[in-house]
C-alpha cells in the first residue's frame, strides 16, 4: 500500500515547510520538497490531497485513563481510542487505576489483549506501583511499556503509596521512568476538614483549590524530587498545577507535564463550568495558569497531556467533596492547544515538540513522534480558520460530555492516519482499524 500526502505545510523538529510525504507499508518513505524532484503520483495507490493543512506528527499523549477493566460505564479501549483518533492522537499511555489495578504482570498482560482487539490508536500502559510490589519490577519487559506510575496522594482508584519505606524501594528499584501523581494526602484531608466544618459537608466546587492547594503539591513534589535526586532515579512529575512546583524544573532526568486543562482554564471558569472541570490536581489561580503557560516556551515542561479522565455526567454531580474528579478531554486537546497557539502562548513549532516529539523522546519511543523517513506513518492533518462548534453529537468518549461543549474553534482536525492508515477522516472514525502495540527503548 502507497500512500502521498501532497500540497500541505509539514511542521516538524522546528520546522515549517512546504512538502510532500510518502508512505509504504505504514512507514514513512520519503519527504520530497518543494524544489527537489516532482513526485510521481501513477505508481499510488492513494493521493491524499492536503492543501491549506498543516501536517503535524500524530500526538503522543502519556497520560490517558480509559477505565478499562473494571469501569466500563464511563468509558472503554474502543470509545476513547475513537476518540483520540477524532483529535488527532495517534498513541496513549493508560495509567493503572482500573479494575483490576495494573500492578500484577497479569493485570498489565491482560490490558495489553483487550487493547489488540479494541484500540483504533497505538497504545501502551503504565504499570502501577504499591506499597508492596516492588518485587514486580525485574520482571517488566522495558520494550514494551513507558514507565512506573506512582501515586504520592490519594486519587481515583486508591492506590496510594503512603510509606516511606515504599517510596525508598520504588525510587532506588525502578528501571524505568518514574510518572508521579503529587499530592499530600494529609495536607489535603486537615484541609478538607477545615473546609466541611466552614461549609458544611459538600463545599461548593469553588473551594476545591483551596483544599487540593497549592501546599500540598508543593510539598509532595519536593518529595518526589529529593527521593529522584538521591536515588538518581528518572521523575516525570505528572499534572503540574502550581508557579511554585516550576522551581524545580528543569534538571537533569527530572521532567514535567502539563495538561491541556490546568493550561487552558483557571479558577474563574468554576463559575460556570462547575465540577465539569473538577480534576485533581485542582484547577487553580489565573497566575498559576499564566505561569504554566510561560513555562512551556523555556523548557521548565516537557510533554503536554491529557489526564483524560472520563466519568458519567451523574457522577460529576455536587461539591468538593460528592463529585468525582476527572474530565474527558483527549478529542479536543490538539485543538485547545492550537487554539493557545493563535493567542501567542507557544509556537506552532514549540506545539509539536511538546505533544509529539518530546513524548516520544522522554520514554524512548521507537519510531514514533517525529517525521522522518523509516519512521512510522502517525500524522494528522489540521485546518487552521475552519471553525466549528463542540456539540454532544460530535463526542465520542463513551461518557457522553465534555467541558468544551459550545465552544468553538478555529483550527478543525480533518484526518489522522495511523501507521499509514486512515483512522480518522471525513468527520469518521474507521472503527475496524486496530492499532499497534507502541515499542520502547
Amino acid at each position: 500500500m502507497k500512500t502521498i500526502i501532497e500540497g500541505g505545510t509539514i511542521v516538524n523538529e522546528g520546522r515549517t515547510f512546504d512538502g510532500t510525504i510518502v508512505i509504504e507499508d505504514g512507514n514513512i518513505t520519503e519527504i520530497v520538497q518543494p524544489s527537489e524532484s516532482k513526485r510521481q503520483t501513477s505508481d499510488s495507490d492513494e493521493v491524499i490531497d492536503a492543501s491549506g493543512c498543516y501536517i503535524l506528527p500524530g500526538v503522543i499523549d502519556d497520560h490517558v485513563h480509559f477505565r478499562e477493566p473494571g469501569l466500563t460505564e464511563k468509558a472503554d479501549m474502543e470509545s476513547e481510542s475513537r476518540a483520540a483518533a477524532a483529535g488527532g492522537v495517534t498513541s496513549y499511555f493508560d495509567m493503572p487505576n482500573t479494575v483490576p489495578q495494573t500492578t500484577t504482570l497479569e493485570a498489565l498482560n491482560s490490558k495489553f489483549r483487550l487493547a489488540s482487539q479494541k484500540s483504533h490508536v497505538n497504545y501502551s500502559f503504565f504499570f502501577g506501583a504499591t506499597n508492596d510490589n516492588t518485587d514486580s519490577f525485574a520482571a517488566l519487559d522495558i520494550h514494551r511499556i513507558p514507565g512506573i506510575k506512582l501515586f504520592m496522594g490519594s486519587s481515583t482508584g486508591n492506590m496510594l503509596v503512603d510509606r516511606r519505606e515504599a517510596l525508598e524501594r520504588i525510587f532506588s528499584t525502578s528501571p524505568l521512568p518514574i510518572m508521579t501523581h503529587c499530592e499530600d494526602t494529609d495536607i489535603i484531608n486537615r484541609n478538607m476538614a477545615e473546609a466541611k466544618a466552614k461549609y458544611g459537608d459538600d463545599p461548593k466546587i469553588t473551594h476545591h483549590p483551596e483544599i487540593r492547594s497549592e501546599q500540598a503539591c508543593y510539598e509532595s513534589t519536593k518529595l518526589a524530587v529529593e527521593l529522584a535526586r538521591k536515588h538518581h532515579a528518572r521523575l516525570h512529575v505528572a499534572h503540574l498545577s502550581t508557579a511554585k512546583e516550576l522551581e524545580f524544573f528543569p534538571e537533569e532526568g527530572i521532567t514535567a507535564e502539563a495538561t491541556v486543562s490546568h493550561l487552558y482554564f483557571s479558577d474563574r471558569d468554576y463559575n460556570h463550568l462547575g465540577t465539569r472541570i473538577k480534576c485533581n490536581p485542582a484547577i487553580k489561580s489565573e497566575r498559576d495558569r499564566e505561569a504554566l503557560q510561560q513555562a512551556l516556551t523555556d523548557g521548565r515542561i516537557t510533554v503536554i497531556g491529557t489526564d483524560h479522565a472520563p466519568h458519567l455526567l451523574s457522577q460529576k454531580e455536587g461539591g468538593c467533596a460528592r463529585a468525582v474528579s476527572g474530565m474527558p478531554m483527549i478529542q479536543f486537546s490538539l485543538v485547545t492547544m492550537l487554539e493557545l497557539v493563535d493567542q501567542g502562548v507557544l509556537t506552532l513549532e514549540r506545539l509539536v515538540e511538546l505533544m509529539c516529539h518530546n513524548p516520544a523522546r522522554l520514554f524512548e519511543v521507537r519510531n514514533r513522534g517525529f517525521i522522518r523517513p523509516g519512521y512510522r506513518a502517525d500524522l494528522v492533518l489540521v485546518r487552521p480558520q475552519s471553525g466549528w462548534t463542540v456539540t454532544s453529537s460530535c463526542i465520542q468518549s463513551k461518557c457522553g460530555w465534555s467541558p468544551m461543549e459550545g465552544h468553538t474553534f478555529l483550527w478543525q482536525v480533518e484526518r489522522t492516519l495511523c501507521n499509514g492508515h486512515s483512522v480518522y477522516a471525513k468527520g469518521q472514525v474507521d472503527t475496524h482499524y486496530i492499532g499497534e502495540e507502541i515499542a520502547f527503548r
